[in-house]
């Protein structure tokens, strides 16, 4: 393939049964519906790779106003990978959202993918690590209980001084496609936690959570109402004794991811209350 025979365009619904393609040969857990949630955020920040008509690659951004962006999605074809295709993408990427005033961009990349991220500018912030577990009600009490309509000013504010962020128009969505909604309250709103189905696991996020004893009695809802699925959560390890908190609950770590960060140095997104985050592709 030559240069003059690739095309960069945005990225529409119209796309999204070849992105399943792409997805299902990288082996990720995004469905559909994930994709759709992508488009509607932000329709002019996700960018397709085109070898004549075939899509052989994407990039999506999302965008929380202009404190931060991040950059999920990058996925290039096996049969048209070391050609260039992810710095062109992440170079549109890029200049899209620079265009916007955005002032941070964060992704998490896979430790095959990082150099192609370092080359780009971006730095090393911190590991991420995802955790699987088939889900099982603990013996303790879990002391949490589903999000009600009431409940939701009080989550978007929390999320808010959590994450660092206004996050409301991704959570709003996250929400109406979860398949578990929980909340922790007793002196005021402690923590939520979130999980929906993916393509071959219930995912797990985002978790956000004032304590580990927050953090572990809205785990321990989620592993009741979830009991027999596969599950995992993506692990901020900013977060205090995650690690154990995950361990004796019967989750095996599965890899690292690694944290990264261009533009102005941020602490956005990655504060000790975030003890699972949403999704790699989007914080």
């Amino acid at each position: 393939m030559t240069e003059t025979t690739l095309q960069i365009r945005l990225l529409t619904e119209v796309d999204i049964p070849a992105g399943m393609q792409l997805k299902n040969t990288a082996g990720w857990n995004q469905t559909e519906a994930d994709w759709r949630r992508l488009l509607r955020h932000d329709p002019q920040g996700c960018f397709a790779a085109l070898a004549g008509s075939r899509l052989v690659g994407t990039a999506t951004s999302t965008a929380y106003g202009t404190d931060l962006a991040w950059i999920g999605m990058v996925i290039v074809d096996p049969e048209f990978r070391r050609q260039g295709i992810a710095t062109k993408l992440m170079r549109t990427t890029l200049t899209h959202l620079q265009t916007q005033g955005v002032r941070t961009v964060k992704l998490d990349a896979t430790p095959a993918g990082r150099q192609v991220y370092v080359d780009l500018g971006f730095a090393d912030e911190l590991t991420i690590e995802r955790w699987e577990a088939v889900a099982q009600p603990q013996t303790t009490a879990h002391e949490c209980r589903p999000l009600a309509a009431h409940d939701w000013p009080a989550v978007l504010e929390l999320d808010r001084q959590a994450f660092g962020t206004d996050r409301a128009r991704l959570l709003t969505a996250l929400r109406a496609d979860s398949v578990c909604a929980l909340v922790a309250d007793n002196d005021g709103m402690q923590g939520f936690a979130l999980a929906r189905h993916g393509s071959v696991k219930t995912y797990l996020g985002p978790i956000i959570a004032q304590s580990p004893e927050i953090a572990a009695r809205l785990l321990d809802g989620l592993l009741a109402t979830l009991a027999g699925h596969t599950v995992f959560l993506d692990l901020n390890l900013a977060f205090a004794d995650g690690k154990p908190l995950l361990e004796t609950r019967g989750f095996a770590k599965q890899r690292d991811l690694i944290r990264m960060q261009t533009g102005a140095l941020s602490s956005v997104g990655t504060s000790a209350q975030v003890f699972a985050v949403a999704g790699l592709e989007i914080g």
